[in-house]
């Protein structure tokens, strides 16, 4: 293989290594009677890159993201594949509103007051389990490192 050959496979591998989904940790979240398993972004790289380039969400799966701060996040979808829901989440596990986000959209969409976390589900998730703002959410704590 001559040194050219060579460098293109070292850049396709590394191409592939920085496409392919991310390992991170979970945690069980509850919601009502409804148990969530959520990916935890709480990296600057995990927010940044969260669902992005996935073709699915299992159907209780979601990914959390933690903030360092509150502040009135917001989120796109800029190639997110997947439709989804955003639950905005206080401090105290409460969700202040939700969301519905479509695919590889470049639309803002916030937090109406200072969060610290926000869920993103399958979209249409919380309104099926009638999940709405007010309620709280169980086992945020676990979330933090």
């Amino acid at each position: 293989m001559n040194i050219r050959s060579l460098a293109v496979v070292f850049l396709l591998a590394g191409l592939s290594f920085g496409v392919s989904a991310q390992t991170l940790r979970t945690v069980t979240l509850g919601a009502g009677m409804y148990k969530i398993q959520a990916e935890v972004a709480d990296t600057e790289q995990s927010r940044e890159t969260g669902l992005m380039f996935r073709k699915s969400l299992a159907p209780y799966g979601g990914m959390l993201f933690v903030f360092d701060n509150a502040q009135p996040y917001c989120f796109w979808m800029k190639n997110t594949l997947v439709p989804l829901s955003v639950a905005f989440i206080s401090e105290t596990g409460e969700i202040v509103n939700i969301e519905d986000m479509k695919p590889q959209s470049e639309a803002s969409h916030c937090a109406a007051k200072p969060v610290i976390y926000a869920l993103e589900m399958n979209q249409g998730w919380f309104r099926s389990k009638g999940i709405r703002a007010g309620q709280k959410l169980e086992g945020l704590g676990a979330s933090h490192k």
